[in-house]
């Protein structure tokens, strides 16, 4: 083994002894790395530590504990909850998992490296392992920089057996700096030693992208990691390798919204999208040694809607609220239009699919994996109808947590939820129907923005108009993205006045109030309970309102309609 000595004067600038020895006072700001990344960390490090669970705390019985072992990318934050609107991805690990057979515990922390964790937290991790306990090892993006100053957390590049020793002036600790691959091996056979299983897992990827190809940079440490699996007979997941070929089909602005406020920390998007990408990896891996680990995972295939496809006809996805899928079975009830789409298609042509649901806005319907359900079913060819509005326009925090911020700005703000203190990035309505948009295209598939139904209100005798405020919006989207636009809340209204609108009102405060109160009773036809859910008579006439406008833009999809 190569053996190099070397005795550094350094300048404190980050906290590098023991945890054990460390009284958590003092401690002094976060600096930037050569990353161009500042730590989440160092300045309420004792909080961090804290909020970790206690290794092995988390065993049920005599269950195993799937430990993660990382850095930011996997638990990010002084809690790792995402109050700064940054997510690592082992907070999501545990949707994989069966909690009944498994535990899994996220034991990561912000600013390790390879090093680091290895000298100040593994040694409890070590202790509390049993037999048949599994530890995933992803970490490796904090372990650039120099041996010993500044944050003294870099390895040797590479998979060498070699090393370095120096000394750290302010502690005196002598430190020992072992090659990527050499703490891998001491991570991998203490794992053994303790009867549990070692599973090798690249890194995430960054927000960066190799000019020549075009595509997400790949970390070297995948091939070192790669190197030591085949080497030890140790089981190799290449996360790094599964997410990028994930962000380099996606367009580069959904690609930067898997990342927030860098280009290495990730999203509620990029966390999730991570999170999977590993489960994903776990379960293809070949490796017979993880056969008992598949037996306790849940939830790798996504969901989807359930289609019956037919060759050669294209499916339609209604996506939207209560107005577009209600009830949609007392004929005296609340409809959808969506539920009559089928008076205005041809279903020898095209399959319907109502894939709305009553109560939700476009936060709502993401949040909830409705919108997911509907991405993971869209093949090349199909449609989806983007309707949303009726719900979007309320408070953001409440117990519902539907509301957006108003306006299509690209524009997000970290929220607080009322009912569990749960943290959430919540975007502007603009920035959702951006999204889906996206996700459509990105599938091969149509989007068609659909405006909002018209509500049951006559304001100066005529049906209100919401022009300034949805429909303005709805506009700016279509001017942003190019996408078919039908605008149903005009085509419903034009119907509507052409019905009841009066041409004046009275002067008289009282009487045009009387006015308007009958305009609301005779257009109740077409209402129902209140003034914004349709009757079936009105959800037959949306539909019909739809198709008009189908044929108005000359969409593709009105070749479809009867």
């Amino acid at each position: 083994m190569r053996r190099i000595a070397l005795t550094l004067s350094l300048t404190v600038l980050c906290a590098t002894t023991t945890m054990a020895q460390t009284g958590f006072d003092n401690l002094p700001d976060p600096i930037e790395d050569v990353n161009k990344v500042v730590d989440n960390t160092p300045d309420s490090i004792a909080k961090a530590l804290m909020s970790r669970p206690a290794p092995g705390s988390t065993r049920v019985g005599t269950n195993p504990v799937l430990f993660l072992i990382g850095n930011s990318t996997m638990r990010n934050g002084t809690k790792g909850d995402g109050a700064n609107g940054q997510w690592g991805w082992g907070f999501y690990a545990n949707h994989f998992f069966d909690g009944r057979k498994i535990s899994v515990e996220n034991q990561a922390l912000g600013g390790m490296s390879t090093r680091t964790f290895y000298n100040k937290l593994w040694p409890d991790v070590r202790e509390a392992l049993k037999p048949g306990d599994w530890v995933i090892v992803s970490i490796g993006h904090n372990d650039n920089g120099p041996f010993f100053e500044g944050r003294a957390r870099a390895v040797i590049p590479g998979v060498a057996d070699t090393m370095v020793v120096g000394t750290i002036k302010e502690t005196g600790v002598v430190d020992t700096v072992y090659s990527y691959g050499g703490y891998m091996r001491r991570y991998i056979n203490e794992i053994r030693q303790r009867g549990a299983h070692p599973i090798l897992m690249s890194l995430t990827p960054r927000d960066a992208y190799d000019e020549q190809t075009g595509k997400i940079v790949r970390k070297p440490n995948g091939l070192w990691l790669q190197q030591v699996a085949k080497e030890l007979n140790v089981p190799y997941i290449d996360l790094n390798e599964i997410s990028g070929r994930k962000l380099d089909s996606y367009s580069h602005w959904k690609e930067q919204y898997h990342f927030f406020g860098d280009h290495i920390h990730t999203s509620h998007f990029g966390a999730s999208m991570n999170a999977r990408s590993a489960a994903e990896g776990l379960m293809a891996c070949q490796h017979p040694e993880l056969d008992e680990l598949k037996a306790m995972m849940l939830n790798v295939q996504p969901d989807v809607v359930e289609v019956q496809r037919e060759p050669g006809k294209p499916v339609v996805f209604f996506t939207g609220d209560s107005t577009v899928k209600n009830a949609d079975k007392d004929d005296d009830g609340m409809w959808g239009w969506a539920s009559q789409a089928y008076t205005v298609f041809d279903e020898t042509k095209v399959t319907l699919v109502n894939a709305a649901r009553a109560g939700r806005s476009t936060r709502s319907f993401l949040r909830e994996g409705l919108w997911d359900k509907v991405y993971n079913a869209l093949q090349p060819g199909d449609f989806v109808t983007i309707q949303f509005g009726h719900n979007d326009i309320c408070p953001i925090a409440d117990q519902k947590e539907r509301g957006v911020i108003p306006g299509t700005a690209d524009t997000c703000h970290v929220f607080k939820m009322e009912k569990d203190g749960r943290y959430e990035v919540v975007y502007s309505f603009g920035w959702y129907l951006r999204k889906f948009i996206d996700d459509v295209r990105e599938k091969g598939a149509t989007p068609i923005l659909v405006s909002l139904t018209p509500r049951n209100e006559w304001p100066g005798g005529k049906i209100e108009r919401r022009d300034d405020s949805y429909g303005r919006w709805y506009r700016e989207v279509v001017e942003a993205t190019g996408v078919e636009f039908v605008d149903l809340h005009n085509l419903s209204a034009d119907f509507l006045d052409s019905k009841f609108a009066l041409k004046r009102l009275p002067k008289d405060k009282e009487k045009a109030r009387q006015k308007v109160e009958k305009l609301k009773q005779k257009a109740g036809l077409y209402f129902k309970k209140d003034h914004t859910h349709a009757s079936k008579l009105g959800a037959q006439m949306n539909a019909q309102s739809f198709a008009r406008g189908l044929k108005a833009i000359n969409s593709p999809l009105a070749e479809y309609l009867k």
